[in-house]
This record gives C-alpha cells, structure tokens and sequence, in this order.
C-alpha cells in the first residue's frame, strides 16, 4: 500500500477497525477523576444512559448545580441532557418514527 508521506492510514491496527477519526490522547486519569466525582454524580453515571466522561459529566453537574443550588435538579438536568441527546441520536440512526425520537 503506499500513501502519501503524512496521510494517515484508512485502517489502523487494533480494534478501530476502518476509521478515520483520529485518536484522542488522554491527558489525565479518568479513574482518578471518576473517583473525584461527588457521590450522587458516581451513582446518576452507574445508571446512565450514555457513556457519559467523567470531565464533562463534571462540567455539567457544576453547570447545572450552580445555576439550581440543589443537587437533586442538577441530576434532574442531567437527565434533560441525556434525553436530549438520545432522542437526537435515535432521529438520526431510526427516524422520527422511533419512540424514542420524541424525547419525552
């Protein structure tokens, strides 16, 4: 196979299979931060929907939680968040015919 010089690769080895997103370097720990998260934002992630990171699962409780000053809405906006998100994602991948396209 030959390539141009600084083309990266349509396949790579291991498990990303023909992709061409480029791979993140992590520049922390995420057990470490997961292991920082508050208990309440530890037990909302167990029961996720989503596989939510532990940085952004942060921002946004932080977000939500400044803006309530009540722990059980900030877990409250979170699951808007995610519902959001999931109904978006299954208009894209099933149509708007879904169930849970709506997003209730």
């Amino acid at each position: 196979m030959t390539r141009r010089p600084g083309a990266e690769p349509a396949v790579r080895a291991g498990n990303l299979g023909q992709t061409r997103i480029r791979r993140k370097r992590r520049t922390g720990d995420p057990m470490r931060d997961y292991d920082h998260l508050p208990p309440e934002l530890r037990a909302w992630l167990a029961s996720a929907l989503l596989p939510w990171g532990p940085r952004s699962a942060r921002r946004a409780f932080d977000r939500a939680l400044s803006a309530t000053g009540s722990i059980q809405q900030a877990l409250a906006a979170l699951d808007r968040i995610e519902r959001r998100q999931v109904a978006r994602d299954t208009r894209q991948t099933w149509g708007d015919a879904h169930p849970f396209a709506a997003g209730s």
